[in-house]
């Protein structure tokens, strides 16, 4: 079976920092592109970042770009989602999904997710 589990998510300071990370398996992780996404109470999910299956091409939306980076360890089956400097704006819940084709910051493009991980920035 296909998993994704998602993890490090937290209560944090804003300012502050967290390391999200996604186990994968059942699926071959190091043949497929990867994205982070994240849905605040009340809001859709919306696309945060995305890598290519060898990480050598990212995106980011525009409003964690400089803040956020991700990163992934294929022979550990693992992705990252590294983030600085965290406001209140950043608080949802944060989902990493395998990505089947079509473009990267659409949740269409995404068959597999995990089941998320709430991060919470507050005071």
């Amino acid at each position: 079976d296909v998993q994704l589990q998602a993890s490090g998510g937290g209560l944090v300071q804003p300012g502050g920092s967290l390391r999200l990370s996604c186990a994968a398996s059942g699926f071959s992780f190091r043949s497929h592109s990867m994205g982070w996404f994240r849905q605040a109470p009340g809001k859709e999910r919306e696309f945060v970042a995305f890598i290519t299956w060898d990480g050598t091409i990212t995106y980011y939306r525009d409003s964690v770009k400089g803040r956020f980076t991700i990163s992934r360890d294929n022979p550990k089956n693992t992705m990252y989602l590294q983030m600085n400097s965290l406001n209140t704006e950043d608080t949802a819940e944060y989902y990493c999904a395998a990505r089947r084709g079509g473009t990267y910051s659409d949740r269409q493009s995404y068959n597999w997710w995990g089941q998320g991980t709430l991060v919470t920035v507050s005071s």
